[in-house]
């Protein structure tokens, strides 16, 4: 039973460090008109490079055009919206970043190095084969990118992005490491007890009615079988 109970602690400060996550991502995300310090272009930065930059949490990236401007995917719902240029190059507040997510609606757009850094240490990623063409590629299908797209958290977000310019294919290292975590959560047969349990608590408080008694079963059934 104390097992049980570590077990439960453990999920449950799980899903507070996702909403932990998601909170930041939303402030982070969000564009700014004031900066604590502003940032200097990294050293040897040259058009077509990947960056990144390192949340708490999760990692920002964008593609380097060169004069100091950054092509990054982020959530914006405005481009559904209007076709209004000025407009569309406003920073993008809390309210169009959210109702993007919510929506899984995001732009392609450009900003200032400083903007897309937000305060945290630009990095630039390895870079791909081909030398100075396939950077001059990438940022040309950075550019060719600007404007709406359809958005999803884990397989359209702005690493897919990057790595499209860069390699014609979008992949996500933090997808994949998100989507590792949850098998092995899946295939934790903890998860099964744990489950079982919390179905039983609910009978026992709400009743044996369809809605407590098939989640009671087949959640733990089908965890059991993933495993």
């Amino acid at each position: 039973m104390i097992r049980l109970f570590a077990f439960l602690v453990e999920k449950i400060s799980l899903l507070c460090q996702v909403r932990v996550l998601f909170s930041k991502g939303v402030h982070e995300h969000t564009q700014g008109p004031a900066r604590e310090r502003p940032i200097a272009p990294p050293p040897l930065l040259r058009r077509g490079d990947l960056l990144e930059v390192p949340r708490t949490f999760f990692t920002h990236f964008g593609v380097y055009l060169g004069d100091g401007r950054v092509a990054h995917l982020i959530p914006d719902i405005l481009p559904v919206l209007t076709d209004d240029q000025r407009r569309l190059a406003a920073a993008v507040g809390n309210a169009r970043l959210i109702a993007g997510c919510l929506c899984r609606r995001a732009a392609v757009r450009v900003d200032s190095l400083e903007d897309f850094a937000y305060g945290s240490r630009v990095l630039p990623m390895e870079r791909a084969d081909g030398g100075e063409d396939a950077a001059e590629e990438a940022a040309r299908r950075a550019e060719a990118s600007l404007g709406g797209f359809p958005y999803s958290l884990l397989w359209n977000n702005c690493e897919h992005f990057v790595t499209r310019c860069r390699d014609g294919r979008g992949v996500s290292r933090q997808t994949d490491r998100f989507c590792e975590r949850i098998k092995r959560l899946i295939r934790d047969q903890r998860s099964v007890l744990a489950t079982a349990t919390l179905g039983m608590v609910s009978m026992l408080y709400c009743g044996a009615a369809a809605s407590t008694t098939l989640p009671t079963i087949l959640i733990p059934f089908t965890l059991w079988m993933a495993g």
